[in-house]
C-alpha cells in the first residue's frame, strides 16, 4: 500500500492588528477542502507567539493553532496585511521570519504585511509592491525597498508581495497555480466566483467605464470573446482593434484602460493559460499544443513558458498532468474570461 501523500502545509502567521479581510482570504483559498473536486489537499495552521487569541478589527479574534516553532515545517508562509501599517511586528514574529527565509520557504505578504516583511529586512534590496496608497509610505519607512507602483503582485527571492485586497485573491491563485497547477487554481477560482488568472504585471486599478463609453466597453469585451475562442489563429493588434470597429490606437488605449493590460500581454496571458490546461488534461504532443494555443511553434511556445512560469511545456506536463488521453480534436476550449 502506497504511503499517502503529505498536505501543502501552509502557515498564516498572526499578531494584534493583522486585517481580518486577509486572514479571510488566506482561509478560504487554504483553509478549505477541495479534495472532491480534485483540489490537493492543505494543511492550513495559524500561528503566532502563542495559542492566545488574536484581536483583529471589528470585534473578531482569531485563535492560533501552533506556535511560531510550527514554521519550520511550512511549505508556505503567508503574512495579512495590518490594520495599522506602521505597527511593528512582535520580535519573536520578525525572527521567525527570517530563519524561515534562511531555510529558503516561500513567503508571502498580502496587501500592508508587505510592512511586516520590511521590518525584517527581507526586503532590503528587493522589489515589492504594496496597495497603490501605500506606496510612498513604505518608500520612506523603508528606503531600501524598491517599492514597485503597478503590479498586483511580484517575486524577488522567493518573497512574494501583493497589492491591496482583491490583489491578495490573485497572488493565493497564483501560488496554487504555481504548486499546484492551473486547473487546482481554477477550481478554487470557481468556488469563490472569482477570476482564475490575473497576471502579477496587471495593473493595480483600471479606468472602470462611465455611461459615455459603455458601447466602447461592450465593445471590448465582444472582442476578448473573439479572442478567446479563436486563439488557435493569429491575432494581432489591428485584427482585434478592426473586430471593436476601433482603430488600433484607440482599441489599445481603450484596452488598457479596461483590463489593465496591453492586447498582446492579455492575449499571451490567455495563450499560456489554454497550454496549460492541455497540457494538464490531455497528452497532445507539444506541436499540436502550440498550434491550438496560437504559439506556432513548439519552440516560442516553450520560450513563453521559460520567461513567464519559469519552467518548460514539458516540465509542466510531467509536474501536473493528470491521467490524461488524447481527446478529440477540437479546438481547445476557451479560458475563463479576465
Amino acid at each position: 500500500m502506497s504511503a499517502k501523500p503529505v498536505p501543502y502545509r501552509v502557515a498564516l502567521v498572526s499578531f494584534p492588528g493583522v486585517r481580518a479581510f486577509d486572514v479571510s482570504v488566506i482561509t478560504e483559498v487554504w483553509g478549505t477542502d477541495r479534495t472532491d473536486r480534485g483540489v490537493p489537499a492543505f494543511d492550513l495552521r495559524r500561528v503566532a507567539a502563542d495559542t492566545t487569541p488574536v484581536r483583529m478589527r471589528g470585534g473578531l479574534s482569531l485563535t492560533p493553532d501552533r506556535t511560531l516553532a510550527w514554521l519550520a515545517r511550512a511549505d508556505l508562509i503567508l503574512v495579512p496585511g495590518l490594520d495599522d501599517h506602521l505597527t511593528r511586528a512582535p520580535e519573536p514574529v520578525l525572527e521567525a521570519l527570517r530563519r524561515a527565509h534562511v531555510r529558503g520557504t516561500t513567503i508571502a505578504a498580502l496587501c500592508g504585511g508587505a510592512f511586516t516583511l520590511a521590518q525584517a529586512g527581507l526586503l532590503d534590496g528587493r522589489r515589492a509592491v504594496t496597495h497603490w496608497n501605500l506606496v510612498d509610505l513604505l518608500r520612506a519607512h523603508h528606503p531600501r525597498v524598491t517599492v514597485e507602483p503597478d503590479a498586483l503582485f511580484i517575486e524577488d527571492g522567493s518573497i512574494w508581495t501583493a497589492a491591496g485586497t482583491a490583489a491578495g485573491i490573485d497572488l493565493c491563485l497564483h501560488l496554487v497555480r504555481t504548486a499546484h497547477g492551473a486547473e487546482a487554481a481554477a477550481t478554487i477560482a470557481r468556488s469563490m466566483v472569482t477570476a482564475p488568472f490575473r497576471t502579477g504585471t496587471q495593473a493595480q486599478f483600471i479606468e472602470h467605464p462611465t455611461p459615455r463609453t459603455d458601447r466602447d466597453a461592450d465593445a471590448l469585451a465582444s472582442v476578448r470573446e473573439y479572442a478567446l475562442h479563436h486563439l488557435h489563429e493569429p491575432l494581432a493588434v489591428a485584427d482585434l482593434a478592426a473586430h471593436a470597429g476601433m482603430s488600433a490606437r484607440s482599441f489599445a488605449r481603450h484596452f488598457a484602460a479596461a483590463t489593465g493590460a496591453t492586447p498582446l500581454r492579455w492575449l499571451l496571458d490567455q495563450r499560456i493559460a489554454a497550454a496549460q490546461k492541455l497540457l494538464e488534461h490531455t497528452d497532445l504532443p507539444m506541436p499540436e499544443v502550440a498550434r491550438r494555443t496560437g504559439f506556432g511553434s513548439e519552440i516560442t511556445m516553450r520560450q513563453h513558458f521559460a520567461a513567464r512560469l519559469a519552467t518548460s511545456p514539458r516540465a509542466y506536463r510531467a509536474s501536473f498532468a493528470a491521467h490524461t488521453s488524447p481527446g478529440p480534436r477540437t479546438e481547445p476550449t476557451a479560458p475563463a474570461r479576465a
